[in-house]
């Protein structure tokens, strides 16, 4: 019998759920930050940034990009659970580099609904990350914008190059 994907997951729970206790954390983040990044599966947040479980809130989707959903999710994390820095974290190789908003008219081709996203694709890294910085920055519902830094991860070599919010050369 073929188990799809989330029965694996499941069975995968049952083995943690039977070895698991209560670390006793509260919702809010010990180091008090919130980190933007991409979904993409080669990144693995805690460890790149040497996060343990109940460090930081994760915030993740095609991208990075903070979008109103980012925001939304950010201000509950900044205004209700104690978050004060936030880091916003791009990658090479990101599957949003060069595609463009096209790819919404052909979802409307495809299935007969225009999406109300947009698709937030991009042609260079550097500017998306100063893009998401200025956005947080702004946003009036976030009391904290003074700790906010974005970095582009290398997915070849793991490692972090930071972004210069002025928009000079930081390589």
């Amino acid at each position: 019998m073929t188990h799809s994907v989330t029965d694996q997951l499941l069975h995968a729970n049952k083995r943690y759920a039977a070895g698991f206790s209560d670390p006793g954390m509260d919702a809010r983040p010990v180091r008090k930050v919130a980190v933007v990044a991409c979904m993409d599966a080669r990144i693995d947040l805690h460890d790149a940034l040497g996060l343990a479980l109940g460090d930081c809130h994760t915030i993740r989707n095609a991208g990075g990009v903070v979008t109103d959903d980012v925001i939304r999710s950010l201000t509950i994390s900044q205004r209700l659970l104690g978050t004060e820095a936030v880091v916003l974290i791009h990658h090479t190789g990101c599957g949003l580099l060069g595609l463009s908003e096209d790819f919404r008219h052909d979802l409307e081709l495809e299935v007969g609904q225009r999406p109300s996203w947009a698709v937030e694709s991009f042609a260079d890294l550097d500017q998306d990350v100063r893009q998401s910085m200025a956005r947080v920055r702004t946003s009036p519902f976030l009391p904290h914008t003074d700790d906010v830094r974005g970095f582009v991860f290398d997915v070849t070599t793991g490692l972090l190059r930071e972004v210069d919010p002025a928009g000079t050369s930081s390589r």
